[in-house]
């Protein structure tokens, strides 16, 4: 199959200047150091060795987390910069719409912009002529369109750029995260334009953070990391691969953040909250003796009790028993808390609480309420509580675990000291995420 782009071995480098600044010239000539303090102290790779080949007439995704080089790549394609080695190949007429707004003049009109953009892509005046009112219609900029470019805002930029490198009709296609800007109807207006050009055989590279699109939209697809290839091929396979990647980057972002919340607060606990404070939902409803119950709404992060009874780890456990900080909704996960007594007691309470990140309680037991009635605990021991599936829309969620007596006296409470995320790829709303299907009478259809 012949390839409309193709790079091999392409690398682009980028100097760093670092040391002292000079304001100008002759201040540097009168230090006697301009050699030494303007010379590139050292490089950035923002790709190294890539290479990739794009068929013609299929759609190539290109997905990567910010830095990665993904724009760079695009712009050695589009021939806005050269690689520092290696070859860039492209056959055919290219259109390229890669950062919002370039090429537009801010000072002239839309409808001057569009003249000068048409013919800067290889068009007559006479074909922009042509071609001018759709133009104008499909970026649905008629009542502005002789207004000063300056006055537009960032959606009608992007409307027009896109409007305008569509109906160059190109044979190759680059665009970057560019449409992220747009509303959802024109969003979906530029997708059925995708699609007609694909059915016409044109080659388009698509750069984009939206992983769903890249599943649904293209034949091919490549993760750039650092400026290196890390997988190509299968779109979903790619995905895939990256969502694993970033899941083991959030892994260890939630675990190096838990680990800091649960050293301060140690370091700076505070005996006063032993003698007033214990959330609602994991302590009795009603407090005797010395201990006062807290609303655990208003109650902020952190950790109190008399630590008669201490939980000295909490882990959040998922397949095999392993560690981990990332769930998928529906997987099942484990939330192990180990404790110690110092002297043994009859009296204690196991509790744990859910929340979301935005501090609503997702759910809250503890073992006194499902009627476990406590009688001995002594030294070192374990409880588990375990959830079969975790029902639950993507976000990000903590976690209150505490120890304390029938009464709702603390022995060791933490409030909101451990955190997880859990991914979802329906990104559905509110907290709860039921069992569910849905069936429908013959009547009604879905494209496929």
């Amino acid at each position: 199959m012949t390839s409309a782009i193709e790079l091999t071995n392409v690398s682009k480098i980028y100097r760093r200047y670092s040391g002292r600044q000079f304001a100008t010239l002759k201040s540097a000539l009168l230090q006697r150091s301009i050699l030494r303090e303007l010379r590139p102290s050292e490089t950035f790779p923002a790709l190294s060795e890539v290479s990739f080949s794009v068929p013609a007439g299929s759609t190539f995704g290109v997905i990567g987390r910010n830095g990665s080089g993904k724009s760079t790549a695009l712009k050695l394609i589009a021939g806005i910069t050269k690689p520092t080695s290696g070859t860039v190949r492209v056959d055919g007429r290219i259109s390229a719409l890669i950062e919002l707004g370039a090429g537009f003049h801010p000072e002239i009109s839309g409808r001057e912009n569009v003249y000068i953009n048409g013919i800067m892509l290889g068009l007559t005046k006479r074909q922009i002529q042509d071609r001018f009112d759709e133009i104008v219609d499909f970026a649905e900029l008629r009542e502005f369109i002789d207004a000063p470019v300056k006055t537009y805002s960032s959606g009608m930029y992007m409307r027009l750029g896109f409007a305008v490198a569509i109906h160059v009709d190109p044979d190759v296609l680059l665009v970057d995260e560019v449409l992220a800007v747009g509303d959802e109807g024109f969003t979906h207006k530029c997708l059925d334009k995708f699609r007609e050009l694909r059915r016409r055989a044109k080659t388009i590279l698509l750069v984009t953070h939206s992983l769903g699109l890249v599943e649904r939209f293209c034949d091919r697809a490549i993760w750039l990391d650092e400026g290196r290839v890390r997988a190509h091929g299968d779109p979903k396979r790619v995905v895939d691969a990256y969502l694993m990647d970033v899941e083991h980057s959030e892994e260890q972002l939630l675990a190096t953040a838990t680990a800091k919340a649960v050293e301060a607060t140690s370091a700076g606990e505070s005996a006063a909250h032993a003698e007033d404070t214990s959330p609602a939902l994991i302590a009795p409803p009603a407090a005797a003796g010395d201990g006062q119950l807290m609303d655990m709404f208003t109650a902020v992060e952190g950790r109190w009790g008399s630590r008669e009874v201490e939980i000295t780890d909490v882990a959040f456990l998922g397949h095999g028993r392993e560690p981990s900080f990332v769930f998928h909704s529906g997987e099942p996960m484990s939330i192990r808390l180990k404790v110690r007594a110092h002297q043994p007691v009859t009296d204690f309470v196991f509790g744990v609480g859910l929340f979301n990140a935005d501090g609503v309680c997702c759910y809250g037991t503890n073992t006194y309420a499902e009627e476990m009635e406590p009688a001995h605990l002594a030294g070192d021991a374990e409880v588990t509580f375990d959830v079969d599936a975790l029902d639950l829309v993507e976000g990000t969620y903590k976690v209150d675990v505490a120890v304390h007596k029938r009464d709702g006296v603390p022995y060791d409470y933490h409030r909101l000291l451990y955190t997880f995320r859990i991914k979802s790829r329906t990104h559905d709303a509110g907290i709860y995420r039921p069992r569910h299907r849905w069936t429908f009478s013959p009547g009604v259809q879905f494209k496929p």
